[in-house]
């Protein structure tokens, strides 16, 4: 394989990890202390109607397409070394 290509793809794949690393740190916790025991807040059930328009759920998108970015360059590099 070609050493430059193989090095543009590893720094692309450091890259995109550490992406995704961030993208995973801006998500909100799926359990919030005492609220996940009591059914969750009023302001949760208001907003529950735009879900899929709110920040974590574009957030959770852009982690998903990461994931799977980062997966097709590792098993790329994997191939052609």
């Amino acid at each position: 394989m070609n050493p430059t290509l193989q090095l543009i793809l590893t720094i692309l794949s450091v890259i995109v990890g550490v992406v995704m690393i961030v993208l995973i740190l801006l998500q909100n916790s799926k359990s919030e202390g005492l609220d996940a025991y009591t059914g969750g807040s009023a302001a949760e059930t208001f907003f529950g109607k735009n879900k899929g328009r709110s920040l974590d759920a574009k957030l959770q998108k852009m982690t998903v397409g990461t994931a799977i970015v980062f997966f097709l360059l590792t098993a790329v590099l994997a191939l052609l070394s």
